[in-house]
């Protein structure tokens, strides 16, 4: 178990409810598509990408205490040094841009693993703006949340919901919400690797000047937002894949352990390492996982579900 802590200087903005707090559930998201385009002016890679929200999720209690210091505890998962945890730079961001000074103690419980392309990180970072932004609903604007989001990650603004589906472009901070897809039940498989974002970006763009450099179109200018499973699968494309598992020979082994189990589709999760496999009910998906594990005792293998939204908040509070 992990503590930080550090001291606030900002005002605190006025409300007429005092909420002293805030439990909510942070969940993991995969990516059903994911394209990466050419660079921006700013220097960051366009990309387009469906992204959804699955049911496994980290913990995030936040709560109201003297003074006006913020403390962090984290437990569960390592996530590294936390005073580097996106917790508290999202907590801090929104203290600075809402003039928070009250005290805060905010709890962390891990179970999405760090540098498995689920997008952990970002969902905690999300979390914890929608959970300040109940505690003080007058601090900032939703243009500003939006802002805080978008600077602390490219995942993060699909974080802050409410849609659990969103076509996500730009950095990922231009999103589209879209009507849900029907209920599906997923195996992640979670090989015992890290996969680092930058070197991946490497990687992918050596494999492409290999290939006479030419960029990939993105899919939904030329093909219809997919409302079934099957449209979907049809789809399905993440630009990193070949790249990861040609590096990571576990990722590889978890791409082959998932594809023998005759899934729907089988696709890399963001710049991995995690891989996800879409079934069509849970009795097959917990067959799959089954077998999937029996079969590699090295590999990690979860059943999740899809979100149609993103989990709400737990609040309790007091009127001044």
């Amino acid at each position: 178990m992990r503590i930080w802590s550090t001291r606030a200087i900002f005002p605190m903005a006025e409300g007429t409810r005092v909420v002293d707090e805030v439990r909510l559930l942070a969940p993991a998201k995969v990516n059903l598509t994911l394209r990466i385009l050419g660079r921006m002016p700013s220097g960051f890679h366009e990309l387009e990408s469906l992204f959804q929200a699955v049911d496994l999720c980290d913990e995030l209690v936040v709560r109201r205490t003297e003074g006006s210091g913020t403390t962090l505890e984290v437990a569960g998962a390592d996530v590294g040094p936390v005073d580097d945890n996106l917790v508290v730079r999202a907590a801090l961001a929104f203290r600075e841009a809402g003039g928070i000074d009250t005290g805060l103690a905010l709890r962390l419980d891990k179970r999405i693993p760090a540098g498995a392309g689920l997008g952990g990180g970002s969902s905690d970072a999300g979390a914890t703006l929608r959970a300040l932004d109940h505690m003080f609903p007058k601090a900032v604007s939703g243009a500003t949340l939006r802002a805080l989001a978008a600077d602390l990650g490219s995942d993060v603004p699909f974080f802050i919901g409410p849609a659990g589906l969103e076509l996500g472009r730009g950095r990922g901070e231009i999103l589209r919400a879209l009507d849900p897809l029907p209920a599906a039940h997923l195996v992640l498989g979670l090989p015992p690797v890290h996969v680092p974002t930058g070197p991946t970006f490497g990687a992918l763009a050596r494999a492409r000047r290999e290939r006479g450099g030419r960029l990939p179109e993105p899919l939904f200018d030329a093909h219809p937002i997919p409302s079934t499973w099957s449209a979907v699968a049809a789809l399905a494309v993440n630009d990193f894949e070949d790249s990861v598992a040609a590096t990571y020979p576990e990722v590889a082994s978890t791409l082959t352990a998932l594809r023998s189990t005759d899934p729907l589709m089988t696709l890399l999760s963001g710049s991995g390492g995690t891989v996800f496999a879409v079934y069509t009910d849970a009795a097959a998906a917990e067959a799959a996982r089954r077998e999937a594990a029996g079969g590699w005792p090295s590999i990690r293998f979860e059943r999740v579900a899809t979100l149609a939204t993103l989990p709400g908040l737990n609040a309790s509070g007091r009127h001044p």
